[in-house]
């Protein structure tokens, strides 16, 4: 036993004691990835009644762990839930710019030549809006489909982006947030990340890689 001040200590491999009783153990951190399906809510309950994301998870850890952000109802793709509240802060705080990929299929055609309009920005009713990338996937003559990334999170901004310029969303999914890819992962399933991609958002939200997930 130690009393000197500035003494580190392992919660995982010490016995800590404070005032004679013993701290409870760290509740393990929990990182998960979602492929949202439409017509889910991106919260743990909803008082309409309505599915919420964490009806889709294991049963064991549906109670612990709250997205990171949210997607509309409406919108499917990546989300992210964890109980590590420290790193999803980060990863939420504007000074990370942490990227936002999007596929939007949108009504109207959009052609190449009209690509630099799209990269120039826009102003919002909350402000100037401008993405960081814009790429044409397909452009048709009744629908286009488009990849965009932004880092703000504004409330629909992709959405409102592109009805700014003319062409109403019809479907949108995220397939990336920061450095984690949406990949194969069918609509309603979920997985555990990995400890590289677990590294890889620490990293990418400015907090200290943990031991193990090297």
């Amino acid at each position: 036993m130690t009393r000197e001040p500035g003494t580190v200590a392992d919660p995982a491999l010490d016995r800590i004691v404070v005032d004679g009783r013993p701290l409870p153990p760290a509740e393990a951190l929990h990182y998960l990835m979602l492929h949202k399906p439409p017509g889910v809510v991106s919260t743990v309950r909803d008082p309409q009644g309505r599915a919420v994301v964490t009806d889709l998870l294991p049963r064991e850890v549906r109670a612990r762990v709250y997205p990171i952000g949210r997607l509309d109802a409406d919108v499917e793709g990546l989300l992210l839930l964890t109980n590590d509240g420290a790193l999803t802060h980060r990863l939420l705080h504007p000074r990370y710019e942490l990227p936002r990929v999007y596929e939007a299929e949108v009504a109207g055609r959009v052609s190449a030549a009209d690509l630099p309009r799209w990269r120039r920005g826009v102003t919002l009713d909350d402000g100037p809006a401008a993405p960081l990338a814009v790429e044409l996937l397909r452009g048709g003559a009744d629908t286009s489909r488009l990849r965009l990334t932004f880092t703000e999170g504004r409330k629909h901004e992709v959405k409102r982006y592109c009805e700014a310029l003319g062409h109403r969303v019809q479907r949108l999914q995220r397939v990336a947030f920061g450095p984690i890819a949406l990949g194969a992962l069918a609509p309603g399933a979920c997985r555990p990340l990995t400890h590289h991609e677990i590294a890889s958002l620490r990293a990418a939200g400015g907090a200290p890689i943990m031991p193990g997930t090297q």
